[in-house]
């Protein structure tokens, strides 16, 4: 009489992740998407002011080419470019934002309230102001929105420039164009801030 044989198989080993592996992988996963939420927050942040900053870099880069346009005309004196506390035509401290006067150079004692694209003076005392197309996506018509810049003041700084012994140069000036805004939903107020050095030659 025969016996019967058993084959004896070995049962593979069963792959798989344990209950605390997950939990750790779970854990892992959470703290990333906060840091990515947080990211994302701060992307939304900046998109809601970047048009507030761009202005803020336009305003500043206006008042600096205002400088050079009156030292390269030579509508004033190398002397007068210089803040009036230092005799020269720029105003001292932050200033409502307003337009060029007679001399057609920025922040000096002639400065004169804008006008909007149809020719009227722009609200908050004639501080400058945007025209921006209205519901009708067409710029030029009754329905467009002004928008005033009143939110916006900028200060013209002119120092000068010190040798090694200490001595001011004579012929380069530093200029400090900053703009100071508020923006919606921040209680401390936005500067920017444009630093160029400025020769007597041109």
């Amino acid at each position: 009489m025969r016996r019967p044989t058993f084959s004896i198989r070995h049962a593979a080993a069963q792959g798989g992740f344990t209950l605390i592996e997950c939990m750790i992988s779970m854990a892992v996963l959470t703290i990333g998407s906060i840091g990515l939420l947080g990211v994302f927050g701060l992307a939304v942040k900046a998109s809601q002011t970047s048009q507030q900053d761009m202005i803020a870099r336009q305003l500043a880069s206006e008042a600096m080419e205002s400088i050079y346009t009156a030292r390269n005309t030579s509508q004033v004196s190398w002397a007068q470019v210089n803040n009036v506390s230092n005799g020269g035509i720029f105003v001292d401290g932050l200033n409502a934002v307003k337009c060029a006067g007679a001399d057609g150079i920025l922040d000096t004692a002639d400065d004169t309230s804008c006008l909007t694209a149809s020719g009227a003076t722009c609200p908050n005392s004639g501080v400058e102001c945007l025209t921006e197309p209205g519901p009708d996506g067409i710029l030029g018509t009754a329905d467009d929105v002004i928008l005033s810049l009143s939110n916006y003041q900028r200060q013209i700084l002119i120092a000068p420039l010190l040798d090694t012994s200490g001595n001011p140069i004579q012929t380069l000036r530093q200029v400090t164009v900053t703009i100071s805004y508020s923006v919606p939903n921040v209680s401390v107020p936005k500067t920017y801030a444009l630093t160029e050095y400025v020769s007597a030659y041109h």
